[in-house]
């Protein structure tokens, strides 16, 4: 379990949650990455950019 940054919802994640990966919020749709598993911790994903096929 854990709780959305963005609304507070709180979310129930699958056991084996890996850091990095990206998960939607079912409560106000916001797009989270996880960034610690033990305890799991949730911030906004970052913003892709456009990379002009550089």
């Amino acid at each position: 379990m854990a709780n959305c940054p963005e609304c507070g919802a709180e979310l129930s994640l699958h056991d084996d949650v890996e850091t990095g990966e990206i998960i939607d919020c079912g409560t106000c749709g916001g797009e989270l990455e996880v960034v610690a598993t033990g305890p799991v911790e949730l911030e906004t994903a970052p913003e892709l950019e456009e990379d002009w096929g550089e």
